[in-house]
């Protein structure tokens, strides 16, 4: 029997996996604080990055020993700056499970052209964490925004390691619990789980990671975009909010709306609830329709934020024009956006399920997912 066009829509149809949906109470009339037109080394500039830093860290509850700043190029800036920054003391152990972690690769081994050893998993599995040398640097994804695949926790990664470990958590923090004594470069952008603009990233160290900063001086140069150290000494202005490069200041007031309005929904627990709440929506969806499954083969490495998705009908000839015709349909019907899988993944759907997303609406749009599956398999 046809299944029926729904009769109602989300009422925020933006499931795209970055730049993700704003915080349900987003209005532009919010940010009439910013200081649009000021040195964002004045004053007031100066405590607005202050601000977003300290915030981030009582959010997160990063530990006070720990160093946070913003600096330019999004996550991938900052986990660059990372990596050039860092590796090249000691052999590099590099982990990739999906596109992004394989990007890293990719500059370690062919550009750095540093001592590594590769480990890799294909799209919906992930690497055994626990058979990593830990002497060695090690560099990973903690959610694999492409793969919907996460670290289902730390405990792999031991105490005593001689190594850093570099970590990139774009699509993990605000949306999972990170163990911060195991990580020592943390990186994200504010463009994921707390949908803020794009263009900054965070970066976090660890005291071990600022050890090797001051006492460590790669073979190659680095562009003055990268430097993090001034005389062998960590530039301590960059984690007070002095950034390296000019800001947008009206980003940074976006940002701190939507920490403001983290704290309101509970902090940290509120926002993992919301997005664990989102994705348990579609799990139920899953469970109830054979001709859709999970990318993401272990229900315990099954990411809470980038929920990516695989069509298994047998009466599917081709897999991505299927999927293709899948996500536009919903965009069309206004009833999903930017929903297709991520262009180097396997075919199939990811479905933005951070905490900005409101579980109403995955209810809302699966329905519509059932109805174009129904649509396009019978046309």
């Amino acid at each position: 029997m046809a299944i029926e066009q729904p009769a109602t829509r989300p009422a925020n149809p933006r499931f795209s996996s970055g730049p993700c949906a704003k915080p349900p109470i987003h209005d532009l009339a919010k940010l009439s604080d910013a200081p649009l037109g000021r040195s964002h080394r004045a004053a007031v500039g100066k405590a607005k990055l202050l601000a977003a830093i300290q915030e981030t860290r009582d959010i997160l509850g990063v530990p006070a020993d720990y160093k946070i700043g913003i600096v330019p190029a999004s996550d991938t800036g900052a986990f660059e700056m990372a990596m050039w920054s860092l590796l090249g003391e000691r052999p590099a152990q590099m982990v990739a499970w999906e596109s992004f972690g394989a990007g890293w690769v990719t500059d370690v081994v062919k550009q750095l052209k540093i001592d590594a050893t590769t480990h890799t998993a294909d799209y919906g599995k992930i690497v055994d964490m626990g058979a990593l040398n830990y002497d060695s640097d090690v560099c990973f994804t903690w959610n694999g925004t492409t793969s919907g695949v996460r670290m289902p926790n730390g405990d792999a990664i031991p105490a005593d390691r001689k190594g850093l470990t570099l970590c990139d958590a774009t699509s993990a923090a605000f949306a999972m619990d990170l163990p911060w004594d195991k990580l020592d470069v943390t990186t994200f952008s504010w463009q994921k789980v707390l949908g803020g603009e794009a263009a900054h990233g965070m970066l976090i160290l660890s005291p071990r990671a600022v050890e090797r900063l001051e006492n460590y001086t790669p073979a190659w140069p680095l562009p003055k975009i990268f430097r993090l150290t001034k005389g062998g000494k960590l530039i301590e202005g960059i984690f007070k909010g002095e950034t390296i490069n000019t800001p947008s200041m009206l980003a940074v007031e976006d940002y701190l709306f939507a920490l403001d309005w983290a704290r309101s929904v509970g902090g940290l627990k509120g926002l993992i609830a919301r997005a664990d709440a989102n994705t348990a929506a579609i799990t139920t969806f899953v469970e109830n329709n054979d001709w859709i499954d999970f990318l993401a083969t272990d229900p315990a490495t099954r990411s809470n934020t980038s929920v990516c998705l695989k069509f298994t009908d047998d009466r599917i000839t081709d897999g991505p024009a299927f999927a293709k015709a899948i996500a536009k349909r919903l965009a069309d019907e206004n009833a999903a956006l930017d929903v297709g899988a991520y262009r180097d993944a396997p075919a199939g759907l990811r479905i933005w399920c951070g905490a900005t997303v409101e579980t109403a609406d995955i209810e809302a749009m699966l329905p519509w997912l059932a109805y174009a599956f129904d649509q396009e398999i019978n046309g």
